[in-house]
């Protein structure tokens, strides 16, 4: 098949099965705004390990000092995290170097939730006003 432009070429091999595409640089600057995100769309489909990680946010660490802050429960702050699904536990979870369980929340009604670094668990304390609770959410990926 006659190309058709110098600016887009398909490139066969011997048995005629279309083996690569090739882009001018000024074609391909034209188009790579709309273009990009569907071809990586597809590579994720084709090549799941070209993938990125996904960016790891930071700890909420201004929202656990601002339930400090206004922390009016009947008993102290405790900062010891576990996992019952793994097994992992820490006496202080912010004193841990790695961290054994990242903060995820933690919010002005008493809700904290933790991520076991180990299973990827959902450790939940839930604060009241006499008592604490504490869950332990199994990881379930989502897709």
């Amino acid at each position: 098949m006659p190309p058709i432009s110098s600016h887009f070429l398909e490139l066969y091999d011997a048995a005629g099965a279309l083996r690569s595409v090739r882009l001018s640089p000024e074609l391909w600057e034209a188009v790579k705004d709309n273009l990009l995100p569907v071809i990586e769309k597809a590579l994720y489909v084709l090549d799941p390990s070209c993938r990125p990680e996904p960016e790891e946010r930071p700890e909420p660490i201004k929202d656990w000092e601002n339930l400090l802050a206004y922390w009016d429960f009947t008993y102290e702050p405790s900062y010891d995290v576990a996992c019952a699904h793994c097994g992992a536990s820490t006496e202080d979870w912010r004193q841990d170097d790695p961290r054994k369980f990242r903060l995820r929340t933690a919010n002005l009604g008493g809700l904290v939730t933790f991520q076991c670094q180990s299973c990827k668990s959902l450790v939940l304390k839930k604060h009241f006003k006499k008592h604490l609770t504490v869950e332990c959410q199994p990881f379930v990926e989502h897709k």
